[in-house]
């Protein structure tokens, strides 16, 4: 790849070194059936111009590249022609790591490949350990940082089934062998940075961590059995100068550390994050003091959720016409009258315009439907953990026994989530 080169922002002799921490590109993912190969193509494209016109060292990526475990053609393609375009930049090294989506195999299959041009993918846990500790050297095999890449940690990977254990037992096992897997990583590189003590050590994850925010329709699913919130920032220690982390798409930090911080997805993934400012973060080390800056993502695809009464929603939508929209429409009825051709308003509301429609959600219907009951949500909008419970509810199970079959029932869905379909 390109050599390390002088930046255009900063005079001098290149002494620093400047990284980018994205993650959670989804590639292939489709929003209420609509394919967006468009959005990502122009990301990607973004995101190398990027690299190139500020002249990037490293990229790090923590986690969920695709959307699914067995990417299409046209996702992969986007993948592997981002890496070409960025080859002749001056980003000498890019570091992949698995996330819960990815399938493992199909990331790690190229890793040999892609390592003779510096791209180094970490697609699971590794045996042995140092595999995710890789040393990022300039031209001259000078060591300019040294990355802990810690892909998604999976439950079989870091913890081990005991007999009669309940579902805290398990959460609080998957939790601490979350951070056992991270303290031998730190143990193995402060002995490794002994003799370097000013080279910047930076960390990598893809997890939830405590007190995350996330908001509904992102498509962020539960990583394990129980809850990962009470894993702390104490998980990561003191040794990271820097921690790329990937999971949430929401960019924030953890616990208010500035150096451990979401990069977010870098485009909405639901219309609840449709107004989110999407970014990528760009870390500069002169020495082991990082300087962050966030770098705003342009919008490649409009998308609007428009609630109220009919009135409110078709101003709303002459509106957007007026301007020539192209935005993706998500439409919530919630007046009080009935208005049974909903639907078809809306269509021809739109009708000789740019804008799509997403979904139309006829809300007052619904809860008229449920009889007011406001907790009633349509199939759509329940996670696979809502409807087990729902389901429990209608069968009068409580107590130890929902314990027990909810356990079971997380353990299964885990299983599934995490397989691999392209491992042997």
């Amino acid at each position: 790849m390109g050599a390390w080169r002088n930046n255009d922002r900063y005079s001098g002799h290149k002494d620093y070194m400047k990284l980018l921490h994205t993650s959670d590109w989804h590639i292939g993912s489709r929003l209420y059936g609509r394919k967006r190969y468009e959005e990502f193509s122009r990301f990607l494209d973004w995101l190398a111009d990027l690299i190139t016109d500020q002249n990037v060292d490293v990229l790090l990526v923590s986690g969920d590249i695709f959307d699914t475990t067995t990417p299409s053609n046209r996702s992969q393609q986007l993948y592997y022609q981002f890496l070409f375009k960025i080859s002749p930049s001056a980003c000498r090294h890019v570091v992949i790591t698995g996330g819960n989506h990815d399938s493992p195999s199909f990331l790690n299959a190229p890793k040999t490949l892609l390592k003779a041009v510096n791209i180094h993918v970490v697609g699971a846990m590794t045996d042995p350990l140092e595999d995710e500790i890789i040393c990022l050297k300039d031209e001259e095999e000078g060591l300019k940082a040294v990355v802990c890449a810690v892909p998604y940690l999976r439950d079989r990977d870091i913890r081990s089934v005991k007999a009669g254990e309940s579902l805290d037992d398990k959460a609080a096992g998957l939790i601490q062998g979350i951070k056992d897997h991270y303290s031998r990583v730190i143990n193995h590189v402060e002995k490794m940075m002994q003799d370097s003590p000013l080279v910047p050590v930076i960390g990598m994850g893809h997890l939830f961590a405590a007190g995350g925010k996330t908001v509904d329709g992102d498509g962020v699913r539960t990583l394990h059995v129980g809850s990962l919130s009470q894993v702390g920032a104490d998980v990561f220690g003191n040794s990271f100068d820097y921690v790329a982390l990937g999971h949430l798409h929401i960019p924030q930090t953890v616990n208010k550390k500035e150096h451990i911080r979401y990069s977010g997805s870098p485009i909405p993934m639901g219309f609840g994050e449709a107004d989110q400012k999407k970014q990528v973060v760009e870390v500069r080390f002169d020495g082991k003091t990082p300087e962050i800056e966030m770098i705003e993502v342009p919008c490649f695809q409009s998308l609007k959720r428009i609630s109220g009464d009919i009135l409110k929603i078709l101003d709303h939508i002459n509106v957007l016409k007026q301007r020539e929209s192209r935005a993706w429409l998500e439409i919530e009825y919630t007046g009080d009258s009935m208005v049974p051709d909903l639907k078809q308003q809306v269509e021809e509301a739109v009708k000789d315009s740019f804008l799509q429609i997403g979904r139309i959600r006829n809300k007052s219907l619904v809860l008229r439907m449920a009889k007011h009951d406001s907790k009633v949500q349509t199939l759509e909008e329940l996670s696979v953990h809502d409807l087990f419970s729902r389901l429990l509810d209608v069968n009068k199970i409580a107590g130890e026994e929902r314990d027990v079959l909810t356990a079971t029932y997380n353990e299964a869905v885990n299983a599934v989530q995490e397989d691999d379909p392209l491992a042997q």
